[in-house]
């Protein structure tokens, strides 16, 4: 591996003293000539976490966006009636850009300090092993499942859900472009749950590289996308791994407005009781259909639909009953 000029050897000095580039892979190595090319650690490592948050986030998005469009797809669709506009997929876009800029964006740039303080390390070569990042992402998503379970509950109470969490709730039928689309507040709030253990876990192992925090992040935003596209497949991966939750699980909560309060798996919302609603509808739709074994599927769908109705009412007014308790009432607003 060559660089040229004087500034670009300064850094190698500085950095990569002593490094073997003949023994890197082709990643490692594009890793070190981005370090070197951008020239100061701290903007390196912003630019490239802020630009892998947007590139993945909007990248996963797109597919459901496609999908969205296409009639042949509403026969996954969990709530098939209700498939959002060009006009409400454009709103949802500039209020999730508005959270990037003013929360994402700024919070970003204090990422390489408090990473290199707390002793992760961000520009060092070579990678970690697969066998040691794998471990440390599962702690990532239980540490942040349990503290998205207890803050999302929070983010459900008086003045908390009146003037913050509400806006995440506009839509009883979530959708790909809509993971994001919160109040900053709640961007905050939340996304210290998916930071937060990678911090804390460099802080008492000493052992972490900022690229297994990058692929963590990478799997959290398809996780959290996903959960929110509105579809269930056969090949949806809770039809695989039982525990976890998916848009299935997570529709629900959107269409109902209580229950469900986890991101990735179902354990907890099973374990504090706040998944009996969800459970009691899924029986009840399951029971339908099984009465109607020899309906047509236009009959089974109208039944559904019907069940679906009776759960977003109860849903209104419990919503109506939280915004309450934060002085007034309110009433969710529908993807028609």
């Amino acid at each position: 591996m060559a660089f040229n000029g004087t500034a670009a050897t300064d850094v190698l000095t500085e950095l990569y003293a002593g490094t073997d580039f003949s023994a890197l892979s082709w990643l490692e190595q594009s890793w070190v000539a981005w370090y070197v090319w951008i020239g100061n650690p701290v903007i390196a490592t912003g630019l490239m976490s802020f630009l892998l948050h947007e590139i993945v986030y909007f990248g996963r998005s797109i597919p459901w966006i496609i999908i969205d469009a296409i009639p042949y797809f509403r026969q996954w669709k969990l709530q098939p009636n209700k498939i959002p506009t060009p006009a409400e997929q454009w709103a949802c876009t500039k209020q999730v850009l508005f959270s990037h800029f003013t929360i994402e964006l700024p919070a970003i740039w204090l990422f390489h300090p408090t990473a290199e303080g707390l002793g992760m390390q961000t520009y060092q070569v070579p990678f970690p092993a697969l066998k040691t990042m794998a471990p440390q992402i599962f702690f990532f998503f239980f540490f942040e499942d349990f503290f998205h379970f207890l803050a999302h509950q929070a983010l459900h109470t008086g003045v908390l859900y009146k003037h913050i969490h509400k806006i995440h709730h506009k839509y009883s039928a979530p959708f790909g472009l809509a993971a994001e689309y919160a109040h900053p507040a709640e961007v905050f709030i939340l996304g210290t749950g998916t930071i937060l253990g990678p911090l804390l876990y460099c802080y008492f192992t000493q052992n972490l590289h900022i690229l297994t925090v990058y692929i963590w992040i990478v799997l959290r935003l398809f996780q959290a996308i996903d959960a929110h596209s509105g579809y269930d497949f056969p090949w949806s991966l809770h039809n695989i791994i039982p525990f976890w939750s998916g848009a299935e699980h997570h529709d629900f909560h959107h269409m109902a407005f209580t229950n469900n309060f986890s991101t990735s798996f179902r354990w907890w919302d099973r374990i504090f009781g706040t998944d009996t609603k969800y459970r009691e509808y899924r029986a009840r739709v399951d029971a339908a259909k099984g009465a109607m074994k020899n309906a047509t599927k236009e009959q089974q769908d109208a039944i559904e639909r019907k069940l679906m109705a009776e759960v977003e009412a109860e849903g209104v007014i419990a919503e109506a009953e939280a915004e309450a308790r934060g002085v007034l009432g309110g009433k969710k607003t529908k993807v028609q």
